[in-house]
Order: structure tokens, then C-alpha cells, then sequence
């Protein structure tokens, strides 16, 4: 999967942006000219920020839709319905931030469960944990803003999936990594 080119992430920041402020006013979406690579599946967050702090982040971390429609998705989920905050409201438009986060394929870690702090590397790798019936999912930059150890990277990703820190150890539960392109205002 080719990385997006300065100008690409450019435009899905742009694409971003107008999803977000289209859907807390609620009015019609003008997509845009898009390049050719918004056609093809990526896994995709969109991360709103105000004043520093978090204020929306949702996404498809799989290569299920195109781009596009991936931004279009994650930008106004992120905006209006993320379950940890309430809607942003029009007035707040002009403080927030847009991130977008654009994902290689998921994949297993290999080898044994203990040894899987091995193959992270922080500011490189995002993480996703799944077992017991839930998941959960960390971006590569969170690791680096809170300078954590593979270690603790992984067991926040257990935590953030409502499963014990440590769960990765065990064979019962997946973790995948995964790289993302960052891109932000």
C-alpha cells in the first residue's frame, strides 16, 4: 500500500475539515475534486482536537471503504457522535482541530504472546487488541504523546478494549499492528 503524497494528505485534510463543519451545521457535503488514491480502501481516523485536548476520534481501521468515503465517515462520527463527548457545536468550529490518520492493513503479531512488546515500536506502530468479545484500538501517536514502553502501550490497548492490562500476554486475545500516515492542521 503506497503512501499518500504531500498534496494527497493535504486533501484529505481539506476533505476532512469540510465533512466536519458540514455535519455540525448541517448542511450538504461538497466532496471536492479528489485524486485518484481516495477511490482505493483504506483504513482511516479522523482525530478532532480543541485547545490540546481531545474532542472527537473515530475511524475505520480496516480497508473497508474508499478513502473518501472512509474520511467522510470517521470526520462527521467524529464530530457529532463519538460516545465520549457531546456533539461540537458550530461555535467551536473555529477552535478545532482536524487530524487524519491513514492506515496500513492490521496484522497479526507473530511468534508467542509473551514476546509481543518485541515487535512494537513506538511512534511507528498503532495497536488493536481483541478478545473476550471487545476490542480496542490505540493510534501510533498516542504512545509517543504519553511516552510510553511497548509494554505499556500494550496494556493500555487492553484497557482501552475494557480487557486487563497484561491480557496481551495471553493466546486467547489478538493484537494486530498496524502503521498510519499522519496529517494534521
Amino acid at each position: 500500500m503506497t503512501q499518500l503524497s504531500g498534496a494527497e494528505g493535504q486533501a484529505a485534510l481539506a476533505l476532512a475539515r469540510r465533512v466536519v463543519e458540514a455535519a455540525v451545521r448541517r448542511e450538504p457535503l461538497d466532496r471536492g475534486a479528489l485524486p485518484p488514491v481516495f477511490s482505493e480502501r483504506r483504513g482511516v481516523f479522523v482525530t478532532l482536537t480543541e485547545d490540546g485536548q481531545l474532542r472527537g476520534c473515530i475511524g475505520l481501521p480496516y480497508p473497508i471503504a474508499p478513502l473518501a468515503d472512509a474520511i467522510v465517515e470517521a470526520g462527521a462520527s467524529a464530530a457529532l457522535t463519538d460516545p465520549r463527548f457531546s456533539p461540537v457545536r458550530p461555535a467551536e468550529l473555529s477552535r478545532i482541530r482536524v487530524e487524519v490518520t491513514v492506515l496500513t492493513t492490521p496484522a497479526p503479531i507473530p511468534g508467542p504472546a509473551e514476546r509481543r512488546a518485541d515487535h512494537v515500536e513506538i511512534g511507528r506502530h498503532g495497536l488493536i487488541v481483541r478478545g473476550q468479545g471487545t476490542s480496542g484500538l490505540l493510534l501510533p501517536q498516542v504512545a509517543t504523546e504519553y511516552g510510553w514502553t511497548p509494554v505499556a502501550f500494550l496494556d493500555q490497548t487492553c484497557i482501552k478494549a475494557g480487557l486487563p492490562g497484561g491480557c496481551w500476554r495471553s493466546t486467547g486475545v489478538e493484537v494486530s499492528l498496524f502503521e498510519g500516515q499522519i496529517f494534521h492542521e
